[in-house]
């Protein structure tokens, strides 16, 4: 069995992530905001779409569910119970989703939204984990419901996945992340050049993504706030009442919202 998995561009910035079963011309469709451009690549692409995965409920996520449902009547809706949208699976954290035989493990991710969740699907021992909004290469998304800690928690989560596991966000941010994450760790070398990467890509219209969790870990100032250069950024950014990492976090969110 072949699964192959392919980013769908669109709005500005948007990923929809399609999981490919090459085998049999099925796929499986993630967060589609927008249902035209599937449509176009499943259409050109011949292929049958199964199944439609959701993070959370924003309209950039979900708006294309409906649209895609009418056009494709047998197709699977998986969603948390808070999702607006018509689900046939009612998912929350801890559950699982089945596809072609492998399966996906349903995370609780919130902090961006409430009722955010990531899926992280076994493909032959290796993890690949769709987390929407929750965390972005090089950053993490904003608190637009959730809350500080539970955001922290969350990316914690994440950072704990294998070194090989693939991230694969849901959004082009890359570039924009790490500029930020250079004034707060400006002698990160990985991170220089994880820029100049990202920005070659950019110029080509390639995708940053997906990423692997290891390379997070040096590049991602949101996974790195117990780290000295860290924290050290940040005081010379804004006043710490305790350099405790969640707290560090709060802090860089709230530079990042204004960077």
């Amino acid at each position: 069995m072949s699964i192959v998995i392919q980013p769908v561009r669109a709005f500005q910035d948007n990923y929809i992530w399609l999981v490919i079963n090459n085998s049999n011309g099925q796929a499986i469709v993630i967060d589609p905001g927008e249902a035209a451009p599937v449509i176009d690549y499943l259409s050109a692409n011949n292929l049958e779409p199964i199944g439609i995965w959701i993070t959370h409920h924003h309209h950039d996520h979900v708006g294309g569910v409906a649209e895609l449902q009418e056009t494709y009547p047998m197709i699977h809706v998986v969603a948390h119970s808070e999702h607006p949208v018509d689900a046939d699976q009612v998912i929350k954290d801890g559950s699982t989703v089945n596809a072609w035989g492998y399966t996906a493990q349903v995370w609780g991710t919130e902090g961006h939204t409430e009722n955010h969740v990531s899926y992280i699907l076994d493909i032959d021992g290796r993890e690949h984990c769709f987390c929407g909004d929750t965390l972005f290469s090089g950053g993490c998304g904003r608190i637009l419901g959730g809350n500080a800690e539970s955001l922290y928690n969350s990316l914690s989560r994440l950072a704990e996945l294998p070194d090989d596991a693939l991230l694969y966000p849901a959004h082009e941010y890359t570039a924009a992340n790490l500029r930020f994450g250079l004034t707060i760790e400006p002698n990160n070398e990985a991170m220089q050049h994880a820029l100049a990467d990202a920005q070659q890509k950019n110029e080509q219209h390639i995708p940053t993504l997906p990423v692997t969790v290891a390379h997070e870990r040096v590049i991602n100032v949101f996974l790195r706030t117990d780290e000295d250069s860290v924290i050290e950024g940040v005081e010379a950014k804004t006043e710490l009442d305790d350099t405790r990492p969640v707290s560090v976090f709060a802090a860089l969110r709230a530079l990042k919202d204004n960077f």
